[in-house]
C-alpha cells in the first residue's frame, strides 16, 4: 500500500507542477504571484509531464482497487490517508481542467456587487474575476442554486483581487464537501450491504475527485457531500434533517433534488407514502424558502435553470445535433436550429425515461443504486455533459451497487474520462494531443519500473536466484 501512495503522491506532484504552465492559468497574472514560475514558458513538455503525472495516479489507483479485493482487504482509514496524500500537491498550484472556478469567483462577486446573476452573465461586472471567464460563457447567467452563490461570494470577498487566493478559497469549500463524503460514504455503504473499503476506493479515492473536486474546485464536491450525508441519515430514520440536506444539495446543483424520492421511499413504510411525501415535500419548499431569503438572491434560480441547454455546451445530444446539422448542410438543406433542438429534447426524454423505468424497480436494486442510475442516466444523456458530472451517479453507484461487472464497468470509466480533459481546460489540437499521447506512453514506461523495482525490493537480495537470509548462529 505504501509503495501505490508514492507512486500516486509522485503522480499529482508532477501534475502540479506541469499544471504552472499547462494548467488553467489565469490571463491576468496580478493577484496571482503564486503561481509565476519560468516553468509557464514550457507549455508544451509540460503538458507531457502533466500526462506522465496522470498516468501514475491512474495506476496506483487501479493497484489499490486490487489490494481491497484481498481477503485482509484495506482499512478506510488508510484509502482516506492516500486520498489525503494524493490530494495534497494539487491544492495550491493554479485550476486543473477546467476553467470553471474562475465563473464561480465571478459570479461571486456579482452578489456582492448586487447584480442579478440569475439574470445576466459576468460580462455585467467587468473586473478581475469576470476577466478570466471564457468568452462563450461571458453573457451566460449562473445556472447554481443559492447555497452555493452564498458560498461564492463569501470567498469572493475574502479574497478580493487575488485570484491565487478565491481558487484555494474554493478548494477549501470543495474540501468541506470531500471531506462529508469521506464520513459518510462508508455508512452509505453498509446500509446498501456493500462493503465499505470498496465503496470508498470506487466513489472518493478515484481519479475524479482529486483532479476534478480538488484540483478543478467543482462545486459537485459539495452537492455529493450534502447528498450522501442526507440519504445515509435518511437510512438511520432522521427524515427530517436528511430532507434539509438533500435540498440544499439540490441549491447547490439541483439534479440533488431527486435524493428526495429516496427520503420518501425510505419514510413510507413508517408514515404512510402521503404523509412522507407531504413531510417531504414541505419542508424542502420551507427550507428552500429560508436559504433564498437568507442569501437574498430571490428565485431567478429556477428561471436560470435552462442556462445548461446552451449552444454551446457539450453533450451526446449537442453532438447528435451538430452533426446532423453538418449533414444537412452536406445535403443542402438548411435546418437552423431544428437538429439540436431535437436532439437535445430528444436526451432529455430518455433521461426522463430511462429514471421511469429504474426508479420502477428500485425495490429490486435499491434505492440508493437506482438513485445512482437515475444521475448517471442524466449526466449522459442531459444537455451538458462534463467528465466531472460522471461522479453523480459513480459516487452512488460505488456504495450501493451489489454486481461486481456494473463495478468494474464504473471504474473502467473513471479511468478512461480521467484522460479526456487537457489541463487547461480547452479542446487540444493535433500537436497536443501528440504530447499527451506521448505522456501517457512515458507514464505506462515509469510505472511499468516501478514496478519492477517494487518488487524487487520486495524479493530483498538473492544470490543464484534464491533470497539471501541471515546466516547467524
Amino acid at each position: 500500500m505504501i509503495a501505490y501512495r508514492i507512486l500516486g503522491t509522485a503522480g499529482t506532484t508532477i501534475l502540479a507542477c506541469a499544471g504552472l504552465a499547462a494548467g488553467a492559468l489565469p490571463v491576468d497574472q496580478t493577484g496571482a504571484e503564486l503561481w509565476l514560475t519560468d516553468w509557464r514558458h514550457h507549455p508544451g513538455p509540460a503538458l507531457l509531464c502533466g500526462y506522465l503525472g496522470l498516468t501514475m495516479l491512474v495506476a496506483a489507483w487501479w493497484w489499490v482497487g486490487r489490494e481491497i479485493r484481498r481477503p485482509d482487504g484495506v482499512e478506510v482509514r488508510s484509502l482516506l490517508a492516500t486520498l489525503a496524500l494524493w490530494s495534497g500537491p494539487l491544492l495550491l498550484g493554479p485550476p486543473l481542467f477546467s476553467r470553471d472556478v474562475y465563473s464561480y469567483l465571478a459570479q461571486g462577486a456579482m452578489v456582492l456587487a448586487g447584480g442579478d446573476v440569475y439574470e445576466h452573465g459576468v460580462s455585467q461586472l467587468g473586473g478581475r474575476f469576470a476577466a478570466e471567464v471564457p468568452q462563450m460563457w461571458q453573457h451566460t447567467p449562473a445556472p447554481y442554486g443559492p447555497v452555493f452563490l452564498g458560498l461564492s461570494a463569501l470567498v469572493a470577498g475574502a479574497a478580493g483581487t487575488k485570484v491565487a487566493a478565491g481558487v484555494i478559497g474554493l478548494r477549501l469549500v470543495a474540501l468541506l464537501g470531500v471531506g462529508l463524503l469521506a464520513v459518510f460514504l462508508p455508512r452509505l455503504a453498509r446500509h446498501g450491504g456493500v462493503e465499505p473499503g470498496a465503496a470508498v476506493w470506487l466513489g472518493v479515492l478515484n481519479p475524479l475527485v482529486p483532479l476534478h473536486l480538488v484540483a478543478g474546485a467543482h462545486n459537485e464536491a459539495v452537492m455529493l457531500g450534502l447528498l450522501v450525508a442526507g440519504l445515509c441519515l435518511a437510512f438511520e430514520r432522521r427524515f427530517g434533517l436528511a430532507t434539509v440536506l438533500v435540498t440544499l444539495a439540490a441549491l447547490v446543483k439541483v439534479p440533488a433534488v431527486a435524493g428526495l424520492l429516496v427520503v420518501v421511499a425510505l419514510a413510507r413504510p413508517h408514515h404512510g407514502i402521503r404523509s412522507a411525501t407531504l413531510r417531504a415535500a414541505g419542508l424542502a419548499l420551507l427550507t428552500a424558502v429560508a436559504v433564498t431569503a437568507a442569501t437574498g438572491l430571490g428565485y431567478g434560480w429556477i428561471a436560470a435553470l435552462r442556462t445548461p441547454i446552451y449552444k454551446h455546451s457539450w453533450s451526446v445530444s449537442s453532438a447528435l445535433g451538430r452533426a446532423s446539422d453538418r449533414l444537412g448542410q452536406a445535403a443542402g438543406w438548411d435546418l437552423g436550429t431544428a437538429p439540436m433542438q431535437f436532439w437535445t429534447w430528444g436526451g432529455l426524454l430518455a433521461a426522463l425515461g430511462g429514471t421511469a423505468v429504474v426508479w420502477w424497480h428500485r425495490h429490486r436494486l435499491g434505492p440508493t443504486y437506482a438513485l445512482g442510475l437515475v444521475l448517471a442516466a442524466v449526466a449522459v444523456l442531459g444537455p451538458a455533459t462534463r467528465p466531472w458530472y460522471l461522479l453523480w451517479g459513480l459516487v452512488l453507484i460505488a456504495a450501493a451497487a451489489p454486481d461486481r461487472p456494473v463495478r468494474r464497468l464504473a471504474s473502467l470509466v473513471a479511468a478512461a474520462v480521467a484522460f479526456l480533459t487537457l489541463p487547461s481546460g480547452f479542446g487540444p489540437d493535433p500537436a497536443q494531443l501528440v504530447l499527451a499521447t506521448t505522456g501517457v506512453v512515458l507514464g505506462i514506461v515509469a510505472v511499468g519500473c516501478f514496478r519492477l523495482g517494487t518488487n524487487a525490493a520486495l524479493a530483498g537480495p538473492t544470490w543464484n536466484g534464491r533470497a539471501l537470509e541471515g546466516t547467524s548462529r
